[in-house]
């Protein structure tokens, strides 16, 4: 019975494909599932942040109609409505509404509670749970919409490192030769290069140039530094993949390079960059953070995590300024972290039996 038992085991086994096996292993990884539970719960906030904390209602009835201001503001945002100029003028929280459904957080990132001067005006209540900032900006507020900026961060610096990194990591391990030390020669120097501190030469020289666009400038400049050890994990995984003998077949069917690139060769060598992304994400989001505790990171006007840690400096007594940023920024570095040691563990070739 045992014989058969297991016979059947290594039977299922082999005849699961790759991404069936990675998805089995990572399953088994009880904190990378946890850790991935967390990540779905800061996508979910970053979508609905408007309907999470917002000072205008989700949906009430006013004057006789229902309007639904949130939605409105959407179709504001993308150019197809315009707010009339009794809405511009109206005061959304001391309108008083046949019946409304708010946020469960009435307050937006902008909005200043002028009546929080002294410390303890300031500190948690029931009135602002997480407490206010030094000029009366709500705390949760303030994370729930700061959850789009750490996310959006993460994923675009990386897509741009991904795309640069797969592409010349292809190149270099198909090609060989010349092309490939080129390359390699390249990778070098870039990562030889302080990249924390280049980052905030670059940034500290633009940031005047483009004020509005500086948080899609730090994103750039983040993925652009971040590609080599992407490159270098392609570059290997392809100099494997290319001697295989489905490769072999496929040049001797007169296949183009490019069909056998991205066809074959890419398909294999992808799932190392997948746990260098996870890292990536996280590092992504310290280095906003950081670049904006120093004060180079976004503009005054555009809230993240980091730029709300950066008001610690004017509130050093108001101890919650600080503390719920800096938990959100654990969590999310932690999570993706983990994330990224459950994909090296589930990927290994050497747990598949």
């Amino acid at each position: 019975m045992s014989n058969t038992t297991t016979t059947q085991a290594v039977s299922e086994s082999q005849s699961e494909t790759y991404g069936q096996f990675v998805r089995r292993q990572f399953k088994k990884n009880t904190m990378g599932m946890v850790s991935l539970y967390v990540v779905f719960g800061l996508a979910f906030i970053a979508l609905f942040a408007d309907f999470l904390a917002n000072e205008k209602p989700i949906i009430a009835s006013y004057q006789g109609g229902v309007s639904t201001p949130v939605l409105k503001g959407y179709a504001v945002s993308l150019g197809l409505m315009q707010w009339t100029t009794e809405e511009t003028q109206r005061d959304w929280k001391t309108v008083t509404y046949d019946w409304v459904i708010s946020a469960p957080i009435p307050y937006t990132m902008e909005s200043v509670d002028k009546t929080a001067i002294s410390l303890k005006d300031r500190a948690p209540s029931s009135r602002h749970w997480f407490g206010t900032d030094d000029i009366g900006r709500d705390i949760c507020a303030g994370i729930i919409h700061g959850t789009r900026y750490a996310l959006s961060i993460g994923f675009i610096a990386i897509s741009i490192a991904l795309a640069i990194g797969v592409v010349l990591g292809l190149i270099a391990g198909y090609y060989g030769g010349w092309v490939d030390i080129l390359i390699s020669r390249i990778i070098e120097i870039v990562i030889s290069l302080p990249t924390f501190f280049l980052i905030i030469t670059i940034v500290a020289m633009l940031q005047d140039t483009v004020r509005e666009g500086r948080i899609f400038l730090i994103m750039s400049v983040i993925g652009l530094t971040s590609w080599t050890s992407i490159a270098r994990l392609v570059r290997g995984e392809v100099l494997r993949v290319k001697t295989m003998e489905y490769v072999t077949a496929s040049k001797a069917l007169g296949f183009s390079s490019m069909r056998i690139l991205f066809g074959h060769v890419l398909p294999n060598s992808i799932a190392p960059v997948l746990v260098s992304a996870a890292f990536g994400i996280a590092t992504g989001v310290l280095i906003e953070s950081s670049l904006s505790f120093l004060g180079f990171g976004v503009p005054p006007t555009v809230i993240t995590w980091g730029s709300m840690l950066f008001r610690v400096k004017a509130s050093i007594n108001a101890w919650w300024v600080g503390l719920y940023p800096g938990i959100m920024i654990f969590l999310t570095v932690s999570a993706y972290n983990l994330i990224g040691d459950a994909l090296r563990d589930a990927t290994d070739p050497r747990l598949r039996q």
